[in-house]
C-alpha cells in the first residue's frame, strides 16, 4: 500500500527486486480499462489519469487505446461521428484519446499506441497470404487473439515500459469488442496474478424524481464481463455527485469487488482534476495492492498547482472559432484543450464561441464576429463552408482582430489575401476548384494520382525554420521547430513574390526552402497562420507558445477596446 506520510521520493524509488518479473525479465505489468452501460463515460480520462499517477510515482508507463472499429486507422472517420482525428509524431491517424493521453503524460506517443480491429485483421491476413501459417486454418482463436496480445505488448516493449495501461474502447457486450476481451482474458491467465489489473468504468444513473442512485446497470455490466472470464479488480463509478457508502457497499456485494476498490468519479468542470480525485479516492492504493507495487506518493504538486490556476482564472477573453464541424465540439477537442492550457498559464478564462462557417457565408462577418477579441479558423477538408471561412478572415484582417489560422485556416487566409489585396478574383485552392485559373493553394506533386483515402497525406512531424523578427519566432523563442501535419495541399510557390510584395510574410519555411509553413501580415496586431497543427503538441503542464501568444494578443485588444464584449 502507498504510505501517504512518506517524504518526497528519492531519485531511485524502488528496490531492484521490485522491477524484476518472472524468469528474471524486466518488470512488465498491464492495467486494462473497460467500460460498461454506455459509451462516452470517460474511460480515456480515467486511463490517462492512471497513467499520470503511475508516471508521477516514477514508473515508465505506456498508454494504449484499442478501437474495435474495422477501420485500419481513424483517418477516414467522420468528425461528426467520431470526433477529432489526432495525429502522432510518426504520422499515425488515431482516435482523439491518444491526444488526451499525450496532454496528461506530457509525452509524445507513437503509432503502436493505437490499435484497431482493422489493423489486427490486416496484419493476420497479410501473414496468411504470405504462407506464414503453413496451411493451417486461420481462426479468431488463437490467431487473431495472439496478434492482439502481440500488439498490446509492443509499445511497452518498444519503449522500455514497466506498466502498460490499455483502454478497451466501446462497452462490454459489443460484438466487435469480444476478440479484444478474450485476448486480455488470456493475458490474465498467462501472467502472474500481480501482473494484471482490471478497472471497469460504469455509470450510476440517478433517478430525477426520487434522487435514488441505481446500481443495477453496473451489476449487469459486471455480469457480462464476468461471463467473458474477467473479474474487475476495481470499479470507477461515474456519478453526478458524491457516492454514498451504502451504494459502495451494494456494488461491492453484488460485483465481488472490495468496497475500498469502488471509486467515485463525479462530474467535474475540469477534466485535469480527475487524477487528483481518483488519487484521493484511493484508486492508486487499490492498484498498488493488487499489483504489488511499492513506492512513495506521486509528486502531484505541479499538477495540483496548475489545476488550481485553471480554476481560478481572473481575466477573460472571447475567441470566435469559425469551423465546419462546430456542432460536435470533440471535432476540435485539441484546440479546445490548448486554450484551457494557455488560459491556465496566462490567468485567462477563454470563452470559445463556436460559429458555423456556413452561417458567415450567408450572414456576413459583422453579424457574428463584431464582439470577439480574436478569431481562429481551424483545419478541415472539402469545399463546404470555405467561403464563410474566407469571409471571416477578411473581417479579422480589415478590423485588426487578432487572427490565428491552422492548416485550412492558413489556406483560407492565403485565398482571401489573394482575392482582396492582390486583386486575383479567381484565386482559390485546387481542392475546392480544380479549374481555378489561379491555384494559390495547390496539390503537392507527390500527391497527384493518389486515390486512396487515409494515411496518404503529409502526416506527422516535419521541421521548419522561422524568420528572424517574425511574430511566430518570438512566440517559440527559437529558429527551428518541429510540428505535426495532416494535409495534402500547400501554398503555391509561384505566387510567393506577389504575396510578400503586398505585406504577407512567409515567416516559416521548410529547411529545403520549398514549402511555406507559416504566414504573417505586416502591420496587423496579430495575424499568424500555420500549415501545421500546433494544438496536437499542447500539454496541460506545457501550453503551446502560439496559443499563449494568441490569447495575449486577444487580451491586449480587449484591454484597449471600449466594447462591452
Amino acid at each position: 500500500m502507498i504510505n501517504r506520510a512518506l517524504p518526497s521520493p528519492p531519485s531511485v524509488r524502488y528496490p531492484v527486486e521490485n522491477r524484476i518479473g518472472k524468469r528474471g525479465t524486466a518488470l512488465r505489468k498491464f492495467i486494462f480499462v473497460t467500460g460498461g452501460v454506455i459509451s462516452g463515460l470517460g474511460k480515456g480520462v480515467v486511463t490517462a489519469s492512471i497513467g499520470l499517477l503511475l508516471k508521477l510515482q516514477g514508473y515508465r508507463v505506456s498508454l494504449q487505446k484499442i478501437d474495435p472499429y474495422v477501420n485500419v486507422d481513424a483517418g477516414t472517420m467522420n468528425p461528426y461521428e467520431h470526433g477529432e482525428v489526432f495525429v502522432t509524431a510518426d504520422g499515425k491517424e488515431t482516435d482523439l484519446d491518444i491526444g488526451r493521453y499525450e496532454r496528461f503524460l506530457n509525452e509524445s506517443l507513437s503509432a503502436s499506441h493505437y490499435l484497431t480491429t482493422g489493423q489486427v485483421y490486416w496484419n493476420v491476413i497479410r501473414k496468411e497470404r504470405s504462407g506464414a501459417f503453413l496451411g493451417r486454418t486461420v481462426q479468431v482463436i488463437p490467431h487473431i487473439t495472439d496478434e492482439i496480445k502481440r500488439l498490446i505488448r509492443l509499445p511497452v516493449e518498444e519503449n522500455g515500459g514497466e506498466i502498460g495501461v490499455i483502454e478497451v474502447g466501446g462497452t462490454v457486450g459489443d460484438i466487435e469488442s469480444l476478440p479484444f476481451l478474450e485476448a486480455i482474458r488470456q493475458m490474465k491467465d498467462e501472467l502472474a496474478p500481480s501482473e494484471t489489473f482490471f478497472v471497469h468504468v460504469t455509470l450510476l444513473p440517478r433517478l430525477h424524481d426520487s434522487g435514488e442512485i441505481k446500481t443495477k446497470p453496473t451489476q449487469h455490466s459486471v455480469k457480462e464481463l464476468r461471463a467473458i472470464g474477467i473479474q474487475p479488480d476495481a470499479i470507477v463509478a461515474r456519478t453526478g455527485g458524491a457516492l454514498p457508502e451504502s451504494v459502495k457497499r451494494k456494488i461491492s456485494l453484488f460485483c465481488e469487488v472490495p468496497e475500498k476498490n469502488v471509486i467515485e468519479d463525479p462530474e467535474l468542470p475540469l477534466i485535469y482534476r480527475v487524477p487528483l480525485v481518483l488519487y484521493e479516492g484511493g484508486l492508486l492504493d487499490s492498484i498498488a495492492a493488487g499489483m504489488q507495487l511499492e513506492g512513495s506518493p506521486p509528486k502531484l504538486a505541479p499538477w495540483r498547482e496548475r489545476v488550481e490556476a485553471a480554476e481560478k482564472r481572473t481575466g477573460r477573453v472571447r475567441v470566435g472559432i469559425v469551423g465546419k464541424y462546430v456542432k460536435v465540439r470533440d471535432s476540435y477537442i485539441s484546440i479546445r484543450e490548448a486554450f484551457v492550457h494557455a488560459g491556465a498559464a496566462e490567468g485567462l478564462d477563454v470563452d470559445l464561441e463556436w460559429i458555423p462557417s456556413e452561417a458567415i457565408a450567408s450572414g456576413g462577418g459583422e453579424a457574428y464576429l463584431s464582439g470577439i477579441d480574436g478569431l481562429l479558423v481551424p483545419g478541415g477538408f472539402g469545399e463546404r463552408g470555405i467561403e464563410g471561412k474566407v469571409e471571416a478572415v477578411r473581417f479579422a484582417r480589415e478590423e485588426g482582430i487578432p487572427f490565428f489560422g491552422i492548416c485550412l485556416g492558413l489556406q483560407c487566409a492565403v485565398i482571401e489575401f489573394a482575392r482582396n489585396v492582390l486583386g486575383i478574383a479567381g484565386a482559390n485552392s485546387s481542392e475546392f476548384d480544380p479549374e481555378t485559373p489561379d491555384p494559390v493553394i495547390a496539390l503537392l506533386p507527390e500527391q497527384r494520382g493518389v486515390t486512396d483515402k487515409g494515411g496518404t497525406m503529409r502526416l506527422g512531424s516535419y521541421p521548419a525554420l522561422l524568420k528572424e523578427g517574425s511574430v511566430i519566432r518570438s512566440c517559440y523563442g527559437k529558429e527551428g521547430i518541429e510540428e505535426r501535419h495532416r494535409h495534402r495541399y500547400e501554398f503555391n510557390p509561384a505566387y510567393r513574390e506577389r504575396f510578400e510584395a503586398k505585406g504577407m510574410r512567409m515567416s516559416g519555411i521548410s529547411p529545403d526552402g520549398a514549402l511555406v509553413e507559416s504566414v504573417e501580415l505586416e502591420g496587423h496586431p496579430w495575424f499568424v497562420a500555420v500549415q501545421f497543427h500546433p494544438e496536437f503538441t499542447s500539454r496541460f503542464l506545457d501550453p503551446h507558445p502560439l496559443f499563449r501568444g494568441f490569447i495575449r494578443a486577444c487580451q491586449d485588444r480587449r484591454s484597449s477596446s471600449s466594447s462591452p464584449c
